[in-house]
């Protein structure tokens, strides 16, 4: 693997050192609640460790039980650093975190390629830690696995989804979408608006849900239309914000984890 892409917010984002990112991530594997038989989805947060740390690992204990069944992870989020039309991939063989190299699927980046909503962007990855914050945790609930990554831009709903549905397959492939919820409100505000976006979530009304209710709303949305489609199920994990976590309360930053796709309880 000669083309790999570099942490770009280690050290910053969540610790740089391998010894100590494994014992955060264990930590919040540890403290969450795991209600939920193994989903194919899951949305969780991608703040700094601190702050939405505790709420990502409620949404990754629940793939505990399928480590070494998960072989392919199809990981979107938002652009936070640059615009684009549509969804963007990277060129890179692999992905770097302090805990190692995950390999991407090339094969399943051909499929997603024929699609012309989709194209290789590599300024759309490198500096952009919506992604990046995932790997982690999915190095330490899974075993061997590769990564197709994918920054969604300016995409409707129903492209999100047209691109989902060709790389869904079965139960060996999970897909992961990035998001924070409401932004820089007071605690309070902030509450209400995040229970709204849940209760949006839960009835897959992506409808309902825009930038100001979630920064990942484009590929959220994506995820729920086609869960709606399906007729998957959406539940809420763990709804915090950074007033829960390890914040003041008067501009907080909302976090959500949810699963889809899981019917029973574990």
């Amino acid at each position: 693997m000669n083309n790999i892409r570099p942490p770009a917010v280690s050290g910053s984002f969540y610790p740089d050192d391998p010894e100590a990112l494994q014992r955060s991530v264990l930590r919040y594997l540890a403290d969450a609640q795991v209600s939920v038989a193994v989903p194919k989805a899951i949305i969780a947060p991608h703040a700094g460790y601190m702050y939405s740390g505790p709420v990502a690992g409620s949404a990754y204990a629940c793939l505990l039980p399928a480590r070494d069944r998960i072989k392919r992870v199809i990981l979107l989020g938002p652009a936070h650093r640059v615009y684009l039309r549509d969804l963007a991939l990277s060129t890179a063989d692999a992905f770097e975190s302090p805990l190692g190299c995950v390999e991407l699927d090339q094969g399943t980046i051909r499929t997603v390629l024929k699609s012309p909503l989709v194209q290789f962007m590599d300024a759309a990855h490198a500096g952009e830690h919506s992604l990046e914050v995932h790997l982690p945790f999915l190095q330490t609930v899974l075993d061997y696995f590769t990564l197709v990554p994918l920054v969604v831009g300016d995409a409707a709903p129903q492209e999100v989804s047209e691109v989902l549905k060709r790389v869904w397959g079965g139960e060996e492939t999970l897909i992961v979408v990035s998001s924070d919820l409401s932004h820089y409100h007071d605690y309070h505000t902030a509450n209400r608006i995040d229970r709204r976006t849940s209760q949006a979530i839960e009835g897959l009304r992506y409808e309902d849900i825009g930038s100001e209710q979630a920064c990942g709303c484009r590929p959220v949305n994506g995820l729920l239309c086609l869960a709606r489609e399906l007729g998957l199920r959406a539940t809420t994990l763990d709804l915090r914000n950074s007033g829960d976590t390890a914040g003041p309360h008067d501009r907080v930053v909302g976090y959500g984890a949810y699963a889809l796709g899981c019917d029973e309880v574990a």
